[in-house]
């Protein structure tokens, strides 16, 4: 999913040459595939706490992505007919979405800061 994902354009494009990628910390993400992938590309994590969601941008994709497919009250009958309107919403995210989630980063990482790691309004 790593090598699928756009993250080697992706990332220097919306944040950046010196963009850092960010793990929940989740047991899946701390795999050994996936320890290597990020060092063989030389990619930067941002070390916080696992389960942290004020951190987390793409819990907003998720909503995002919710209301999007069930808009209008749409219902599915189908699995199929659900995981395509999923792929086809992941497909069309708005890159305008994505950079104003990169670009609250410093203000998230701030806020989560000044409440000692409380809950913050993200």
């Amino acid at each position: 999913m790593l090598q699928r994902a756009s993250l080697m354009t992706e990332g220097p494009r919306l944040c950046g040459n010196s963009w850092v990628f960010q793990l929940d910390n989740a047991a899946v993400h701390n795999a050994r595939l996936t320890k290597n992938f990020f060092r063989e590309n030389n990619i930067t994590l941002l070390d916080h706490p696992a389960c942290s969601p004020d951190l987390n941008p793409i819990e907003n994709i998720w909503g995002w992505m919710a209301r999007e497919v069930y808009k209008n009250g749409h219902q599915f009958q189908r699995v199929d007919a659900l995981r395509e309107a999923i792929f086809t919403t992941w497909s069309n995210v708005p890159t305008s979405l994505l950079e104003t989630l990169a670009s609250s980063m410093p203000k998230r990482i701030f806020e989560v800061i000044n409440k000692n790691g409380g809950a913050t309004h993200y």
